[in-house]
């Protein structure tokens, strides 16, 4: 007896509903950080970060196939993730914003590789870039972590397309 039921096509989910279903889903925000081959820096903010392994130690994110840092975050052996604080609202917009110096008055310090920690975030983990999985328009990256460090602080979430903080 066969008990699969037939798949639906791609098509037949609508993308912008898709979108709204997916902001109901509350979420951390995170910006990915690392070192550029001529010594600067290269931010961006994501909320696509989750656990995969406690033993050995990986965490995953993902970055849109297209993005222009693809190739920089492809070809890096480490970058840390930075999991923000609920006052660091702006730096999610910062690094989430073409154009402009995002890292302009930003304070941060430097791993033992080199990579930037944000200042004031409410946890960090130094990844070495372990693999990388194509699937749709994205990416994922799984990180295993050499470095973490701990701050508790009340969270920046991100939920129905805004940056929130808990109640």
């Amino acid at each position: 007896m066969n008990t699969s039921s037939p798949r639906a096509t791609a098509d037949s989910v609508d993308s912008v509903h898709f979108r709204q279903a997916l902001a109901q889903f509350a979420t951390g925000v995170t910006v990915i950080t690392t070192r550029l081959a001529d010594g600067g820096f290269r931010g961006l903010t994501a909320s696509s970060f989750n656990s995969v392994s406690l033993t050995p130690p990986l965490v995953l994110w993902s970055l849109g196939s297209n993005a222009n840092s693809m190739p920089i975050f492809s070809g890096n052996s480490h970058y840390v993730i930075n999991v923000l604080s609920a006052e660091q609202g702006h730096l999610a917009t910062r690094f989430a914003t073409r154009g402009g110096d995002p890292w302009e008055g930003v304070e941060y310090e430097l791993s033992r590789t080199g990579q930037p920690i944000l200042k004031g975030v409410s946890a960090w983990f130094e990844c070495h870039n372990r693999s990388r999985y194509p699937e749709g328009d994205h990416v994922i990256f799984v990180g295993e972590v050499e470095l973490c460090e701990v701050s508790p602080c009340p969270p920046l979430i991100f939920h129905g397309g805004q940056f929130r903080r808990l109640a």
